[in-house]
């Protein structure tokens, strides 16, 4: 798909019918008519057919003068609002780019070289904040801070089964059935498959989470059950 240029007329934003035509591959001849069409509903509506479409000529090759129109982004929009498919997606697509960026570029000129200075770095730090932002939402854990968690969720098992040296403990069933309910709560809490793929920005509350985490249910009678019976003897 070719690239579209916005041009500056006094003031105006516009695009040829031209580059129009050959981005959604129609040919111009026939964009000119779609275009005809447009602008007789737009004037027998009372709208300003040139807020959306302004007649034009232009010498081609051959020296001749050629009709074509210069569209203003109203305009690009009632041309996209026909289209469907990809073709309709990367017009819309381009058009709204090339236009957006001319007129941030036109704020900018009328501003002075400080006001400009001062918007640019604004403009900086909010992308530089935007990719913060997205690596923290999207970074995960590395290896230290992996063995970090797996370090702690052994101290919480441990502690839920009563120490190392308690019957519990040492039933190597129950202390598997320990480790995995704390994995499973665990993913269910942060929406992972993986304690590894923890997101960087979770990892305080990830140790907190792990910490915290008693057995609960079935699994703490279990425990208790085990314990006792070992007092009990």
């Amino acid at each position: 798909m070719n690239n579209l240029q916005v041009i500056n007329q006094n003031g105006q934003l516009l695009v040829d019918s031209r580059e129009v035509a050959a981005m959604i591959e129609v040919r111009h001849s026939d964009l000119l008519e779609r275009i005809g069409v447009y602008t007789k509903h737009l004037t027998n509506g009372n709208f300003r057919s040139l807020d959306f479409f302004i007649e034009s000529t232009y010498i081609d090759s051959k020296n001749e003068t050629r009709p074509h129109y210069l569209i203003t982004r109203k305009g690009c929009d009632m041309v996209a609002n026909k289209m469907t498919g990809e073709k309709g997606v990367l017009f819309t697509a381009a058009y709204v780019t090339q236009f957006e960026e001319m007129e941030k570029s036109l704020s900018l000129s009328g501003m002075s070289k400080e006001l400009q200075a001062i918007f640019m770095l604004d403009q900086r730090t909010q992308a530089f904040e935007s990719r913060v932002s997205h690596l923290e939402n999207n970074t995960t854990i590395d290896y230290g801070q992996q063995n970090d968690l797996q370090l702690l969720a052994n101290k919480t098992v441990i502690e839920a089964l009563g120490g190392k040296e308690s019957p519990a403990y040492r039933n190597k069933p129950l202390r598997s059935e320990v480790y995995s309910a704390l994995w499973r709560d665990f993913k269910g809490y942060f929406n992972t498959n993986s304690y590894k793929n923890t997101l960087v920005k979770d990892f305080d509350k990830a140790k907190e989470y792990i910490s915290g985490w008693r057995p609960h249910g079935k699994l703490l009678r279990d425990i208790e059950q085990a314990n006792s019976q070992m007092a009990f003897n």
